[in-house]
């Protein structure tokens, strides 16, 4: 067993962070916001810090200026998407919707017999159901158009009939392994059971109530969004189309929307996700190595000095971001970059290590 499961609904995410790091007690934080966006060496970046309900954004890039400020952009956000879809499940938990042990077949197909070990909404959370990264046979479809539009092949329905001819290898709760797979499944599992579409459930449990009017999960025009571009950082990307994915990359947001649904978690008193944002906080997984990785509904979880430290990153063919927050240093994090990932990018380890600094 590579995972122990705490408690029943937890999402995870893709560890490309280091290890947290040591106090710098350096440049002020105007200047090393600065100096991590020259690092990211892409077309377009920005990187803001909220300390204590301060905030303090730094933007630039190789490119020339975009004809809107590169701050007040909507930038792809991809796997730190399953932030939001994280604290959307915690949500609908703490407010009696659903419990986290609905079988994900029933939820899709009511007619069927959910088995003695069913994968739950909370499996798929967690990434412990069993599921591969992608669904089978999701490369040979996409490679026509992998450089462009993978996700945009596959829709919400052959997402979910790949679910429901799919047959785990492993029972599920037994085993951790990262799939955009299963968190897309439970997007169209809740969406099914709620009787919601989960752009509906999104916005109007999340987005809406914690002010993010620059949050969606659908491109507009280059007057609102960020541009992606390839490796080599002058490729122009197509915007982003998540397909059947949406539960698991398809956010875009401004910067300053990312702080205020960061600052939300650092001090969610008075908000009406108050006790979501305060249950996402909670480890409900532990795995690897003396159990070292721990997870919470939403985030990766680092042990610091002064206490935890949450973090997700996510990228898309010509974008990347990195979330995190911590709450002994009241701090939040956010960074966007139009540069597809590439070997040794510098990016989100300029992130990680602006927030572990105290």
């Amino acid at each position: 067993m590579s995972g122990v499961l705490l408690w029943p609904g937890a999402p995870a995410g893709e560890p490309r962070a280091p290890a947290p790091q040591g106090a710098d007690h350096g440049p002020e934080p105007a200047e090393r916001l600065a100096a991590a966006v020259e690092a990211a060496d892409a077309p377009d970046a920005v990187f803001a810090m909220s300390r204590h309900g301060r905030r303090v954004l730094c933007s630039g890039g190789t490119a020339p200026p975009p004809g809107a400020a590169r701050e007040d952009l909507r930038y792809e956000i991809g796997s730190a998407t399953k932030t939001f879809t994280g604290l959307l499940l915690a949500r609908l938990i703490q407010d009696g919707a659903l419990t986290g042990g609905e079988p994900a077949v029933t939820c899709l197909d009511p007619a069927r017999e959910a088995g003695p070990h069913p994968v739950t909404l909370a499996h798929l959370i967690t990434h412990t159901a069993g599921l591969p990264a992608l669904p089978p046979g999701f490369r040979r479809r996409a490679l026509p158009v992998w450089n462009t539009n993978p996700y945009g092949r596959y829709p919400a329905g052959r997402v979910a009939d790949a679910f429901l001819r799919y047959r785990p290898r492993h029972r599920p709760g037994t085993r951790w392994h990262y799939s955009n797979f299963g968190v897309a499944v439970l997007g169209h599992a809740v969406a099914a059971v709620t009787g919601t579409a989960w752009e509906d459930l999104l916005t109007d449990r999340v987005l809406r109530p914690l002010g993010l009017h620059g949050t969606g999960l659908r491109p507009a025009d280059a007057a609102t969004d960020a541009a992606g571009h390839g490796k080599d950082g002058r490729t122009p990307v197509p915007p982003f189309d998540a397909g059947g994915f949406q539960a698991a990359g398809a956010v875009r947001a401004t910067p300053h929307d990312l702080l205020t649904f960061l600052e939300a978690h650092l001090d969610p008193d008075g908000s009406p996700a108050a006790a979501a944002l305060r249950a996402v906080q909670v480890p409900v997984l532990r795995r690897g190595l003396d159990h070292r990785h721990v997870h919470t509904v939403a985030w990766f979880r680092h042990p610091t000095d002064g206490g935890p430290l949450y973090f997700h990153s996510g990228a898309t063919l010509g974008q990347q971001a990195f979330l995190g927050f911590r709450p002994d240093t009241g701090t939040a994090l956010a960074a966007v970059c139009t540069r597809r990932f590439r070997s040794r990018d510098p990016f989100v380890a300029a992130a990680y290590a602006l927030l572990a600094e105290d």
